[in-house]
């Protein structure tokens, strides 16, 4: 029965973030066909950036009317809207309308507004539900949520996403470029993306299953939430009638029997450290905490993925696609370690986001070096950025994981204050990248095909 709790709390964690990594990884098809093109990235961060309202609203209402929302309705709520916006998405992405003189994919952007309603909102109602559960099957939802990146990335490598190739051509009298082959003299050589294995349509059919799947998960969690609390209760009553039952005289057997008991009861000594962790945390602890929880999504949400193209592409097609993978894979195998290997020292985390950190700056300074970064052309800078950016996201994956642990042990309030905390880092994050990349063009990118460096 725990293994099938493990694997419904990862499903359950998967479907938190699955619809917006899935729009994310599928960019580089939905582009080509969508009037904005390549400035479509820049529309969809302030979309995700708008759906805040959701945990705004979530948050508020706690604060100043607790009790008063019902948890459980709410993650139904979002779940399901989550599964009629990505099946209307399957049919409707390619609508467009004129606004304001421009030809927009309204249909998309739309759509994509409820989907990321639904993936910020899950932040705030997720892990707080969590808390109805064993400590245990927290790090598994940790798991799930890693996976939610990393199974639509497998998805677009098996779609063929982003696959490109170099094609000779030169250019007519008349200014028409003409394809030709290798052994033609040519003037230039252009990218060109390869076309799909499978249609946009059919990967967001993908991701409308995936959240199905989410839904009936969390419809068996809360089935055995239920159950727990109805057992926990009969214990409870049943240790109040034994309590009462206690006023009369033991005899000399129950004395021995209760003593027998005691021995064996658990104590601080033969008990997992990961699951006795009741201790107060202070108020200096918890701002720590929040201000390190906030730093880190606001790195690994926000500022790093709007310049992983720039950081990796100088290097080639497959430094930009080990990057991208294995960094997704990245993200639950170190939910993995945290549960085998925990470590809820706040020192050691700070330094372990330290740490992560640096890996973050080797990643932006390749990244505002491009489209000539330090040891472009060489094994070791393919090398070293791959694995700059598999322990950057494995490093402040896993200070998330251990610090949702530790506040799960505290209250429910603390994991809620925490989503509140990721989505606030992770907003600050992607509103501070947004005009360096998008407005004041900061970063310049690659041409796979044409080098742009001299010397």
């Amino acid at each position: 029965m725990a293994l099938v709790l493990h694997i419904l709390a990862c499903i359950f964690g998967a479907g938190a973030w699955v619809a917006i990594n899935g729009l994310w990884v599928e960019l580089p098809v939905i582009v080509n066909d969508l009037p904005e093109g390549w400035y479509l990235p820049s529309y969809l961060t302030i979309i995700i950036q708008l759906a805040n309202i959701g945990p705004l609203i979530v948050t508020l209402m706690h604060k100043f009317k607790p009790g008063w929302l019902n948890e459980v309705a709410i993650i139904y709520t979002i779940i399901v809207l989550g599964i009629v916006a990505s099946f209307l998405l399957a049919f409707f992405w390619r609508e467009t309308t004129w606004v304001g003189g421009e030809l927009h994919s309204t249909g998309f952007l739309a759509l994509t507004f409820f989907l990321s309603i639904v993936d910020c909102t899950s932040s705030v109602t997720f892990l707080p539900f969590m808390m109805k559960l064993e400590a245990q099957y927290l790090t598994s939802y940790f798991v799930g949520e890693g996976l939610s990146g990393f199974i639509p990335g497998l998805l677009s490598l098996i779609q063929g996403v982003g696959i490109v190739k170099c094609v000779n051509v030169t250019e007519s009298d008349n200014g028409t470029q003409i394809i030709t082959s290798s052994s033609y003299k040519t003037d230039q050589l252009e990218t060109q993306y390869l076309p799909a294995n499978y249609s946009v349509q059919v990967f967001l059919f993908l991701l409308c299953i995936m959240m199905a799947y989410c839904l009936i998960a969390f419809y068996l969690l809360t089935r055995f939430s239920s159950k727990q609390h109805l057992l926990q209760s009969s214990i409870t009553l049943y240790n109040s009638s034994s309590t009462i039952n206690s006023i009369r005289n033991p005899t000399e057997m129950e004395l021995c029997e209760a003593k027998q008991e005691d021995t064996s009861a658990p104590t601080r000594d033969n008990l997992p450290r990961a699951e006795f962790n009741t201790q107060e945390i202070s108020c200096g602890q918890y701002a720590l905490i929040y201000c390190l929880i906030a730093w880190v999504n606001a790195l690994t949400n926000g500022v790093l993925p709007s310049v992983q193209t720039y950081s990796c592409m100088p290097y080639g097609n497959l430094a930009y696609h080990l990057s991208a993978a294995l960094g997704s894979m990245a993200n639950p195998v170190a939910c993995l370690i945290a549960m085998f290997l925990p470590c809820q020292s706040l020192l050691a985390l700070v330094l372990m986001s330290t740490i992560g950190t640096g890996f973050g700056i080797y990643n932006m300074v390749s990244a505002v070096q491009s489209p000539c970064p330090m040891l472009q052309g060489s094994n070791w800078g393919i090398a070293l950025i791959v694995i700059s950016w598999v322990l950057f996201i494995g490093m402040l994956s896993y200070v998330k994981v251990m610090i949702g642990i530790i506040l799960r042990s505290q209250s429910h309030s603390a994991l809620l204050w925490c989503g509140a905390v990721v989505q606030l880092g992770s907003m600050i994050g992607a509103l501070v990248m947004f005009p360096l990349v998008n407005i004041y063009g900061f970063f310049q990118s690659a041409d796979l095909c044409n080098s742009q460096c001299t010397g």
